[in-house]
């Protein structure tokens, strides 16, 4: 199938600054992993963060724009260091490189697979 923009006037071109989204975030199924408030304050990071990730929002600034209390700003901060996603030292955050996730007894519950297959995965390391 040949794609062609709806509107050929307004295609994307990348930004001078240093602002993007990886997309290993989808493919390696780190965003299946987190709640809405922990995805919206890592796509949040991502956007304002500079070319070396790094980025000094207090959490005042933080909870005004996204809408959180400063519990759930918290819970949502754990969320994305527990998952190696973001790295905190009050005041600063760095957005971590995507690494493809192993395996885990979460992600195969519920999964009948030959143990050649997840010995594959775990390899591997394929998400």
């Amino acid at each position: 199938m040949e794609k062609r923009p709806i509107y050929p006037d307004r295609v994307r071109k990348i930004p001078r600054q240093f602002s993007w989204v990886d997309h290993r975030l989808v493919q390696h199924r780190h965003i299946d992993r987190l709640s809405h408030q922990a995805a919206a304050l890592y796509l949040f990071l991502v956007t304002v963060a500079d070319a070396g990730g790094l980025s000094y929002y207090s959490n005042e600034s933080l909870t005004a724009r996204l809408g959180m209390s400063d519990d759930t700003l918290m819970e949502a901060r754990k969320e994305l260091t527990g998952n190696g996603l973001v790295a905190y030292r009050k005041p600063l955050y760095q957005i971590l490189p995507l690494t493809p996730r192993r395996p885990d007894l979460e992600t195969m519950a519920g999964e009948v697979q030959p143990l050649g297959k997840i010995l594959d995965r775990i390899g591997k390391g394929a998400p």
